[in-house]
């Protein structure tokens, strides 16, 4: 019995010894987790401490000194004409871009011809440009026109230059990969016409694009300060630009308070594009789509 005993202590050792030990993949998986747990830090820690300045009664006594609103309602009283404006501006470039937008991503996407490459360069060209650059050429051109240079249809047509390749680009991307050629094909040997075919095939299709293409259009107009505030005038002044007038000119919670409500306007267009499941380049998260397809065959059951 002590013999088999000590033969069985003297082999866990070597049992021991045998346990697998961590492999490289392992080590590999753990760093990329740490870079990019970093590297979320590293963008996330400068807007908490933002929003934290905005909400303390003073900045450089820190939380210290207590929490307040008074930074958010003074902001409030004194901007919430920008706020309305800079809605106003993006509804309306929203509208444009998805008139112009949509036809032109579908076309774009259908034709194979070295010309429709080309007319795509020329309108993805304005995101290569500085929105200076793009604001200049704009005032160059429509700025003798005192009336419309003095009205908010200006910075609409900046803004729409600036976002309708989002919008183009996103649509173009979901028609060319969806089979819509010959979806179409057998809707107009069925005999419906290209309205038809559009409003029934080519748009419920394209939805996704046009919904990635919406949330990338709402969310730049309303950020969107280097052209604006080139073709702002003191009546015309949206969000970015009261946002760096606070930071030039008032006391830092008034400018981290304005940051606040920045963040409250766009957050939520952020977080529609990842509950709606798409990127943005127009594509439906598989997973979603995975779930949605599984509820529809459920409900068809």
């Amino acid at each position: 019995m002590n013999s088999i005993t000590a033969t069985s202590q003297a082999a866990l050792p070597r049992r021991r010894a045998r346990l697998p030990m961590p492999d490289a993949r392992a080590w590999l998986a753990a760093g990329q987790w740490f870079v990019t747990l970093l590297l979320c830090a590293f963008q996330i820690v400068p807007v908490a401490m933002s929003i934290l300045a905005g909400l303390t009664v003073n900045y450089f006594k820190g939380i210290s000194s207590g929490l307040t609103l008074r930074w958010l309602g003074e902001v409030w009283t004194q901007y919430h004409g920008s706020v309305f404006l800079s809605l106003e501006v993006a509804a309306a470039t929203l509208v444009v871009t998805l008139l112009t937008g949509v036809p032109a991503g579908y076309v774009l996407a259908r034709s194979k011809t070295r010309l429709s490459r080309v007319i795509e360069e020329f309108l993805v060209l304005p995101i290569a440009l500085p929105g200076l650059a793009s604001a200049l050429a704009l005032l160059v051109v429509y700025g003798g026109f005192t009336m419309f240079r003095m009205s908010v249809a200006f910075i609409v047509v900046g803004h729409v230059v600036f976002t309708l390749p989002f919008m183009v680009r996103a649509v173009a991307a979901v028609c060319a990969s969806s089979d819509l050629r010959t979806l179409e094909e057998g809707a107009a040997s069925l005999g419906a016409s290209f309205v038809q075919r559009f409003v029934t095939i080519v748009l419920p299709n394209a939805r996704p694009g046009i919904v990635a293409g919406a949330l990338a259009v709402l969310t730049l107009s309303i950020g969107e300060f280097n052209l604006t505030w080139m073709l702002h005038t003191p009546d015309t002044k949206t969000l970015p630009v009261g946002l760096a007038d606070t930071y030039a000119s008032l006391r830092i919670e008034i400018g981290s308070a304005y940051t606040i409500l920045f963040f409250i306007m766009t957050m939520p267009l952020l977080v529609a594009m990842q509950w709606l499941g798409v990127d943005a380049t127009g594509q439906r998260n598989p997973r979603k789509h995975r779930g949605a397809a599984s509820k529809t065959s459920t409900t068809t059951l």
